[in-house]
């Protein structure tokens, strides 16, 4: 119990979770290591209502992390049981030598005592009824704290009853036995002196005193009277005669509140003063203490008592002996409901469970081997006729939606599955639309968490939410904006955390509004009295109230229809381009297709690399011969301008072969004949390059040559001249700095001069060669075929034309 207790998870915890994890751990299964219970049920066992236990016990067991928990559905989904674990009895597990490695034995002697220290009670459904423990009628604040007590209280005492004071300076005020309590529950002295009055008063502890011949009380001891009679009443004749069973398994006798094994004399403790007859001599009366009940654990020992009813659990089964099918058998019915309610057995049978008698073995039994198959992995909840995958209980995995959502804890736990997902996406979408509008993205999932933290304090915290999934999606991760601001969030502007502007300027034209229309009353109607006055007003406000929403109505509605609009456009202007860029690609298709205009070569997009390169070197081969001309030929003169083009062409010529031979050169053998296509691009290419780096050399010595032209130098010379006489040289005309800048001068002018001279040529050139091209160029069949039609035919023009 200790080494339970003591579980890095339950420090801090209050005692009603410390105790819930002591009673889970009793009602586990041996075989499955997982116990289901209702959360009612798991309620009377602590003593605390249904609504405490679901709102601070569960989420706290989960908190802890000692406590894995799941939902049990039912044949129709709904919600039948808690699937609990309680994880370092199941790690235990196998581990020799490890407190928490409990046998069966063990299991069921410790939900025995449990049951006779703690268990609410039960109906039977044949009528009989098992009383509860020595405090299952305490219930309500510091129920589950005196009840822990108890139980560590019953683990101390000896076989007299006694439990070991600790050692150690105390309280005096307080006392000792007060300091016991407090250790054992690892609270303060004042706290386990309240818990040791209540258990006092309710005569479950004594602190008696044993008189000195002074007459003076001598130190208190602590004695559970329970213990000590359970202890008696198995050192009886009863006792020493045999374990027998009474055939009739009637109600436990409280003066046989407990059982134990053989009475041993107990050793004299160092720390405990006076001897142990004069302790037993002053404790309390059996008959004082509260019967104990049977119990109903699936792994308690057969054990045959001819004699009397020892109070435990497993008495009263019958001649048979036979085990409980199940734990949890009908739990839910609380003591104090009558026969009726609780049904009757069936007929027939012959000493059966004393929780009820069931006709077949549960569908829950049979389903136990399953779940001890696959115990290693993730626990199943059994659920219908099949195994369901439990709920996750942690938050989402995502460290942002986890911090999102951690105020919520206790309900994300509360939600199925399918809810989880739903939350899980609406906390996401939710957290990118808060980082979308911030200027620090970063911090959207913080003021998630704000949000929600907000919203449980309007609510009064998460025990009063009693759907968890539609507060969540409704109301905990919703913006309510105040005004039409986007940012505001309840009067909060999300971006700065302050109090939202827009807000205020709304509530102020509100005021404004009302003092208008107060002012307007009062001059419209200057008698009223202060009820009348205020009638008028309120009717004033709410018509124009009224006009306000009729108005935001008709806005909203102009705009829908200009957005709607705006959609329309975007759908047809999407639809166009979309159909633009088929013919494109349909064009472009078709071009692809189209064979090489000058070699035929087919799917060359009407022309092929090898042709292109050729057109190119073509234009700029003509090219360099108008720059040429542009200085060395005479423009009005055709023919010499011809001559000048045709040695260009030559020269250039002669250049690309001389290029070629070189490129073949360095080809290996057979290279270019194995890629004919390939080889045709490559020379055309290497010839194209060769034009193009002869075209600026002929461009600059064009430039050179027009540079010395009659036009050329008098620019010059006026440049030179006008810079002389600019008026920072106007005094030094001659001098170095005035002939430098005039000289610079006139050679930039001079450049000048040449780029229009070779730019005019050009043109003129470019002219020239159209018009003869077009003149030389022969007419359409279109148009000449309306003049041949229009000429006689004789006999001998028609001969020779159909020759």
């Amino acid at each position: 119990m200790r080494a339970l207790l003591d579980v890095a998870g339950l420090e801090g915890e209050v005692d009603a979770v410390r105790l819930a994890a002591v009673v889970l751990a009793a009602r586990t299964p041996e075989a499955t290591g997982q116990v289901e219970i209702r959360t009612g049920e798991l309620a009377r066992w602590l003593g605390m209502s249904k609504s405490y236990t679901a709102s601070v016990v569960l989420p706290g067991l989960r908190r802890s992390g000692v406590v894995r928990t799941g939902v049990v559905e039912g044949e129709f989904g709904e919600d039948r049981a808690v699937a609990c674990e309680v994880v370092p009895l199941w790690e235990a597990r196998g581990v020799v030598g490890h407190p928490l490695a409990l046998s069966r034995k063990e299991l069921a002697t410790l939900l025995r005592l449990l049951e006779a220290v703690m268990a609410p009670g039960w109906v039977h459904r044949d009528g009989r009824v098992t009383p509860a423990g020595l405090l299952g009628a305490r219930t309500g604040r510091g129920a589950a704290t005196d009840r822990l007590a108890l139980l560590l209280l019953v683990l101390e005492a000896t076989e007299t009853g006694r439990v070991r004071l600790c050692g150690g300076s105390v309280d005096t005020q307080r006392g000792r036995a007060a300091a016991t309590v407090a250790r054992l529950l690892g609270r303060t002295a004042a706290s386990g002196e309240r818990v040791l009055e209540r258990l006092e008063d309710g005569g479950l502890v004594e602190r008696p005193r044993r008189e000195t011949a002074s007459g003076l009380a001598h130190r208190s001891r602590l004695l559970v009277p329970a213990v000590a009679a359970a202890h008696r009443a198995v050192g009886g004749p009863a006792g020493s005669e045999g374990r027998g069973r009474t055939s009739e398994p009637g109600f436990s006798d409280p003066d046989v509140a407990a059982r134990g094994s053989g009475h041993v004399k107990p050793d004299v403790e160092a720390q405990v003063n006076g001897a142990q007859g004069d302790l037993e001599a002053e404790t309390a009366e059996p008959d004082v203490t509260a019967a104990l009940h049977t119990d109903h654990s699936s792994v308690a020992d057969v054990v045959i008592d001819g004699a009397v009813v020892g109070g435990f659990s497993g008495d009263g089964r019958g001649g048979e002996g036979r085990r409980p099918e199940r734990v949890c058998v009908r739990e839910d019915q609380a003591a104090d409901c009558g026969p009726d309610v609780a049904g009757s057995a069936p007929t027939g049978t012959e000493g059966g469970p004393l929780r009820g008698e069931k006709p077949k073995e549960s569908s829950v039994d049979e389903r136990d081997g399953q779940r001890a198959a696959g115990a290693g992995g993730r626990p199943k909840a059994a659920g219908g006729e099949k195994a369901q995958q439990l709920r996750r209980v942690g938050l989402p995995a995502d460290l942002r939606l986890g911090v999102a959502l951690g105020p919520v804890a206790g309900l994300w736990e509360r939600l199925s599955g399918w809810q989880q997902d739903q939350v899980e996406a609406a906390a996401k979408a939710e957290a990118t639309r808060l980082a979308g509008m911030l200027m620090r993205p970063e911090t959207a999932p913080r003021l998630l968490a704000d949000r929600l933290s907000d919203r449980l304090e309007e609510t009064g915290g998460e025990s009063l939410i009693g759907s968890p999934y539609g507060w969540l999606i409704r109301r905990g991760l919703v913006q309510r904006p105040a005004c039409s601001d986007r940012r505001c969030d309840d009067g909060i502007q999300l971006d700065t955390g302050g109090e939202c502007e827009n807000c205020g300027n709304v509530i102020h034209l509100r005021r404004a509004r009302r003092a208008r229309i107060a002012a307007q009353v009062d001059r419209e109607l200057p008698g009223l009295g202060g009820s009348e006055h205020r009638q008028v007003l309120e009717d004033r406000l709410r018509e124009e109230a009224a006009r306000e929403a009729e108005d935001f109505a008709w806005r909203r509605e102009q705009a829908a229809a200009e957005q709607a609009r705006r959609d329309t456009a975007r759908a047809v202007a999407k639809g166009r381009a979309e159909r633009e860029r088929q013919a494109a690609a349909a064009d472009e298709a078709v071009r692809q297709a189209q064979p090489c205009e000058d070699c035929g070569q087919q799917r060359a997009a009407g022309l092929c690399e090898a042709c292109g390169y050729r057109r190119r070197t073509e234009a700029a081969i003509g090219e360099a011969g108008l720059v040429a001309a542009t200085w060395a030929a005479d423009l009005t003169d055709p023919g010499d301008v011809a001559a000048v083009t045709d040695h260009v062409r030559a020269t250039l010529e002669t250049d690309i072969e001389a290029a070629l031979k070189q490129f073949l050169e360095l080809m290996e053998p057979g290279e270019l004949a194995a890629n004919p296509v390939a080889a045709a691009s490559a020379l055309a290419f290497t010839a194209l390059q060769t034009v193009e780096q002869a075209l600026p050399e002929y461009r600059s010595s064009a430039l050179g040559q027009l540079g010395r032209t009659e036009e050329a130098e008098t620019e010059a010379r006026r440049a030179y001249k006008t810079e002389q006489n600019s008026r920072w040289f106007r005094a030094n005309p001659t001098g170095a700095d005035a002939v430098a800048a005039a000289t610079k001068a006139a050679d930039t002018a001079r450049e000048r001069t040449a780029q229009y001279l070779l730019g005019t040529r050009l043109n003129q050139l470019r002219e020239q060669q159209a018009a003869r091209t077009q003149q030389a160029a022969p007419a359409p069949w279109a148009d000449r075929l309306p003049e041949l039609a229009a000429r006689p035919l004789d006999g001998d023009t028609a001969g020779a034309v159909i020759a």
